[in-house]
């Protein structure tokens, strides 16, 4: 049975409003407390970003929703012709940040998108890797030969989990800090991170007439929650033998007043591992597709963290055989850590960018925190 290569066509990016910068990130996002964070000056210090987006006026009222951003990316990839909207048979939208839990995130963006007619739509959920996913998934019906035509989509809008509103019932705790600054880090450090934003890829079985396109080579996932902890988590709270409790086993009263539903992270636990687990399937695949650093043009890592990208090239250089600077391409820190977007907007940013040449390769790392899981995938320029 023949199967057919897969190829990206077309990438688009929504950006809701204008860049902040970090002066002003908390004139949206409020003060808890009244008060400017501790953790602030730290954490932006060690991120390096120094803009990023957020779907909210200054009174921190929603401005647009996760669905809607989502529509608008991929109403981008057909603003020269509106007409091919029609001929996408296939949507699959990742993000880790729904505007509700039910209906799915997919449906709820395809609701934005009338002239898509009755088409297959799939939400892969998860954090950073649910945009990868929903890539697979896009790659897979295409290769197979289910539908020729796809778009998949990452989007994300943390903004309206970082308010301060979010976090003004544990403002008592927060005080906390200044015994014990590692409670800002882990309820506080995120909001200084994340960013809001929307990317959506044109998938086919062929590639453009004219023009360059990405051939999707391979895609390849890992999960190490089969050893793992829980790490990032949101509608939960971890207890102290390592377990999730969820959300529906708390009251009212205690989502509330434990802030049950803003994003926390386990930085100890992040610090120890996220590196490391990623360094090791990248030796795994390279060794079993025959691949070197060398045979990568573009190295396009998604990071969290300025923090993490010397560590991230020292187990590359450990594991591979090292991929220099001059070919990682990175741009947390002028739109944020947008999540399940986050490798869509550099990929896009590159395709843009009138740097890439027929041959080229692309290789992509994208970790994620939440029980340590990784998807890797390489490019080819045609």
């Amino acid at each position: 049975m023949s199967v057919n290569q897969v190829y990206i066509n077309a990438t688009s990016a929504f950006f809701p409003n204008d860049p902040v910068s970090n002066d002003e990130m908390e004139e949206y996002l409020g003060y808890i407390d009244g008060r400017p964070s501790k953790s602030k000056k730290i954490v932006l210090r060690n991120n390096g970003i120094v803009n990023r987006y957020y779907a909210l006026d200054k009174n921190g009222k929603s401005t647009h929703t996760n669905a809607q951003m989502t529509a608008l990316a991929v109403r981008e990839l057909f603003k020269d012709d509106p007409e091919g909207l029609k001929e996408i048979e296939l949507l699959s939208c990742g993000t880790s940040s729904p505007d509700q839990v039910m209906p799915s995130h997919g449906v709820m963006a395809h609701g934005w998108l009338p002239e898509a007619e009755g088409i297959e739509v799939v939400s892969p959920s998860g954090v950073c890797c649910a945009g990868m996913h929903a890539i697979k998934f896009a790659y897979l019906a295409i290769k197979s030969g289910e539908v020729k035509k796809a778009v998949a989509t990452g989007s994300e809008r943390f903004s309206g989990l970082l308010v301060s509103d979010v976090f003004e019932e544990e403002a008592q705790k927060l005080k906390e800090m200044e015994e014990n600054p590692f409670i800002a880090f882990q309820k506080d450090f995120l909001r200084w991170m994340l960013s809001d934003g929307a990317s959506a890829f044109l998938m086919s079985d062929q590639p453009n007439p004219d023009g360059l396109s990405l051939r999707i080579d391979w895609i390849e996932g890992v999960s190490y929650a089969n050893e793992m902890e829980t790490c990032m988590y949101m509608g939960g709270e971890k207890q102290e033998n390592g377990t999730l409790k969820g959300f529906m086993d708390y009251t009212p009263e205690e989502i509330m007043n434990k802030s049950i539903f803003s994003i926390k992270q386990d930085i100890t636990l992040l610090s120890n591992n996220i590196v490391h687990l990623g360094g090791k399937k990248i030796k795994e695949i390279m060794d079993k597709k025959g691949l070197s650093a060398d045979d990568v043009d573009y190295f396009l890592p998604h990071i969290s963290s300025d923090f993490f990208k010397s560590k991230i090239y020292d187990l590359v250089e450990y594991y591979g055989g090292g991929i220099p600077y001059e070919k990682w391409f990175i741009n947390l820190y002028t739109v944020g850590n947008v999540g399940a977007a986050s490798v869509y907007l550099m990929i896009n940013e590159l395709f843009h960018s009138g740097r890439l040449k027929k041959g080229e390769r692309l290789l992509l790392l994208v970790p994620e925190s939440a029980r340590f899981s990784y998807m890797y995938a390489m490019l080819t320029v045609v």
